[in-house]
């Protein structure tokens, strides 16, 4: 079995001289690369069913607007299935195609099968609010629909990973003896898929230890606590690699060596292993459990950050110029950082269950979304479709970035006024003008990002739809 790229590289190459390092993976058209278009059609179409419900959860929030639905069950049900499609499913299907790159061709079939499984779970999790019993439990990091369908689509979602997970570890292709911008690439890209194999063994664990006979709320929020804070370090691993990866593609070289990057990758991948410690040491459902969890998470997570987004910014003082390809890229880079940013800071203005929370993860996860947006652009090309090259593409970052922006200043903007989360319609009291005011921006500028999730989906499609001319990269 091929294990993690090893950290016995002593040869540096000339990527990490004086100049600066350039990052990114050399995309090899064979059956790994058309595994991977397979991921990113499934991430496609996650999305577009997120865009469906998003859509309806808007409207069902949106003063003057939310009144026509039947609130309670309908918005809890559609928040629901758009978390879970817009965050787990996109996010994992994208986390497959990076996967997929790192890998050669072995083991292609487990490839395969495990994008099946995952491919077939979303399905699942789509129809699973038309197959009667829809009852919403809005737990921490995986809300889950109780019933039959939609927690036997999670089942196969969770066996698609392990399965890509597996792929991942027994295919990575070897970075032989040279340290550069794409052996440090490769380690983070592997050191996700072991992050999220501790994710996945975290979720078995409280699986194990979790009483069934709790209360529906309390058992899953017990029950995907754990497993969901270890994911967030599989999404930052992922995003600040887009981050060196785009940065690269827009022909930067970055202040930040092979040695630096995997020496970071290390640290955020290192903190991942405090977790079965942290099962051993206490019960699932105590106090130390919860508070240890999310200690490691703020602290962990955030310790890779800084370096990369320091040697981001410096590097981006001589950002050439831009053409009709490098916009959308860059779009998507820049509006990744300030979401990531403010959702970061939000984050230190949170105080009791209000709408800051949403704020604060909703700019956090729209700025992985942005990297994988612009990670897409880069990479269609390179598997052999057309380059995302039209006006729609270069402001497809910015629309979809602005949006959100508004979305969660106006969800910042109502949480001070206490506002509370995860309610809508008759149950979201709006006292003050104050608070419809912000409310309404929450709603336009959701509707402003679902237009803007909409443009991606639109571009990515009309670019899959177009093979790339031959020799073209």
């Amino acid at each position: 079995m091929a294990s993690l790229p090893s950290l016995h590289l002593p040869t540096a190459s000339s990527a990490g001289s004086g100049r600066g390092t350039a990052y990114g993976i050399t995309v090899a058209r064979d059956a790994s690369a058309r595994l991977a278009t397979g991921w990113l059609v499934l991430g496609i179409a996650a999305l577009v069913g997120s865009g469906i419900f998003s859509l309806l959860l808007v409207l069902a929030r949106t003063p003057g607007l939310k009144e026509v639905f039947p609130v309670a069950d309908f918005f809890q049900v559609a928040l629901v299935a758009h978390v879970d499609l817009s965050v787990l499913v996109w996010f994992l299907a994208f986390a497959g195609v990076l996967w997929s790159l790192a890998c050669d061709s072995r083991a292609i079939a487990l490839g395969w099968t495990s994008l099946a499984l995952c491919a077939a779970g979303t399905l699942a999790l789509c129809v699973a609010p038309l197959a009667g019993h829809a009852v919403p439990v809005l737990a921490n990091y995986i809300p889950v629909i109780d019933n039959a369908v939609f927690l036997g689509g999670l089942g196969a979602i969770g066996a698609g990973v392990a399965a890509a997970v597996a792929r991942t570890f027994w295919a990575a292709r070897s970075s032989g003896s040279v340290l550069d911008g794409e052996a440090a690439l490769r380690w983070g890209i592997v050191g996700s898929a072991a992050a999220t194999a501790v994710a996945l063994a975290a979720f078995g664990w409280s699986y194990l230890d979790v009483s069934p006979h709790l209360e529906r709320k309390a058992y899953y929020e017990l029950l995907f606590w754990g497993g969901g804070h270890v994911l967030q370090f599989t999404w930052t691993l992922l995003m600040l690699g887009g981050w060196l990866w785009l940065a690269s593609a827009l022909g930067l070289r970055l202040a930040l060596s092979p040695r630096v990057t995997l020496l970071v990758f290390t640290i955020a991948f290192a903190s991942v292993l405090v977790t079965p410690a942290i099962y051993i040491a206490h019960p699932v459902a105590s106090v130390e459990h919860h508070k240890l969890q999310t200690w490691l998470m703020r602290f962990g997570g955030g310790l890779a950050i800084p370096p990369v987004l320091l040697a981001l910014l410096w590097a981006m003082r001589g950002l050439p110029a831009l053409d009709g390809r490098s916009r959308p890229i860059f779009g998507a880079l820049a509006a990744s950082i300030g979401l990531f940013a403010a959702g970061g800071l939000i984050g230190f203005a949170i105080s009791g269950p209000n709408v800051k929370i949403p704020a604060h993860y909703h700019g956090c996860i729209v700025g992985v979304t942005l990297a994988f947006m612009g990670l897409a652009y880069h990479l269609l090309p390179q598997l052999g479709f057309a380059a995302p090259r039209s006006r729609l593409a270069a402001w497809q970052p910015w629309l979809y970035g602005g949006g959100q922006l508004a979305h969660i200043v106006g969800l910042v903007w109502s949480g001070g006024y206490g506002v509370e989360r995860k309610v809508a319609g008759a149950a979201q009291v709006l006292r003050t003008s104050q608070e419809v005011a912000g409310m309404a921006l929450m709603g336009l500028g959701g509707l402003v990002a679902i237009l803007g999730g909409l443009a991606f989906v639109i571009v990515v499609i009309g670019a899959l739809r177009q093979r790339a001319p031959a020799g073209v990269r």
